[in-house]
C-alpha cells in the first residue's frame, strides 16, 4: 500500500527519473503533486507495471495532478556532467517547471543535490513506497518510452523500440556491427568491452 505523503498538510512533489542505465538517449526526471486525497489501487512502481497500465496511469496523473512537468537532459549533457549529475538535473528541470511550488520533495533513490531553498528527504524504492513518487516514476517512464520510439524511427538497427536504449545483447551487437549514433552516450561502455567503436550519423 502506497503512503499518500511524507508530511501531512505539506506540498510535496515526488521524483523520480527514468533512463539512467541506458546506453543511448537522454535521461528523463518526473515531478508530480499529488492532492492529498488522491486514490487509485493500480498506482505503483511503474517497474512492477506493463505499459498499457503505464499509460491509463498518465492520463489519470495528468488530469489529477495539483501540478506535473517532465524534465530531459540530453546524451551530450550526460556525457559532460555524468550520468548521476545528470539524473539530479533532469529532476532540477522538472521541479523548475512546476506551476505550483513545492515546499518538500520526495526523491527517489538515496542520493540528490539540493534544490534551491526546498528541503528533500530521498527515499530508496521510494517509487514502491510514496505515490507521488510511483506517479513521477509513471511519467518519466513513458515519456522517455515515447521519446525512444521516436528515436527507432530514425535508427531502427539498434531495436530501441524493445530496449528502450538498455544494453540488451541485440543493442550491443548492432553498436559492434554499424557503430554508435549521436544519441548514444560515449562516456558510457557501449560494447561491454575494450572495444573500439566507429561513429555512424
Amino acid at each position: 500500500m502506497l503512503l499518500p505523503y511524507l508530511n501531512k498538510g505539506v506540498i510535496e512533489a515526488g521524483c523520480d527519473e527514468a533512463g539512467r542505465g541506458c546506453l543511448a538517449g537522454a535521461v528523463y526526471a518526473a515531478a508530480v503533486i499529488l492532492p492529498p486525497d488522491f486514490k487509485n489501487e493500480l498506482l505503483n512502481d511503474s517497474k512492477k507495471l506493463n505499459e498499457k497500465q503505464r499509460y491509463e496511469l498518465r492520463d489519470v496523473i495528468e488530469k489529477s495532478a495539483l501540478a506535473w512537468a517532465v524534465g530531459i537532459v540530453s546524451p551530450q549533457e550526460i556525457d559532460e556532467i555524468n550520468i548521476l549529475n545528470a539524473s539530479f538535473l533532469a529532476m532540477h528541470r522538472a521541479v523548475d517547471q512546476l506551476k505550483v511550488r513545492p515546499e518538500h520533495l520526495l526523491i527517489d533513490g538515496n542520493r540528490f543535490k539540493k534544490y534551491q531553498d526546498i528541503p528533500h528527504t530521498t527515499v530508496v524504492k521510494g517509487d514502491g513506497k510514496y505515490m507521488a513518487i510511483a506517479a513521477a516514476s509513471i511519467l518519466a517512464k513513458t515519456y522517455r518510452d515515447d521519446y525512444m520510439q521516436q528515436l527507432h524511427a530514425e535508427f531502427s538497427v539498434y531495436d530501441w523500440n524493445s530496449n528502450k536504449g538498455y544494453p540488451t545483447k541485440k543493442h550491443r551487437a548492432a553498436i559492434a556491427e554499424h557503430g554508435a549514433t549521436k544519441y548514444h552516450r560515449m562516456t558510457f561502455n557501449l560494447l561491454g568491452t575494450d572495444g573500439q567503436l566507429s561513429f555512424s550519423f
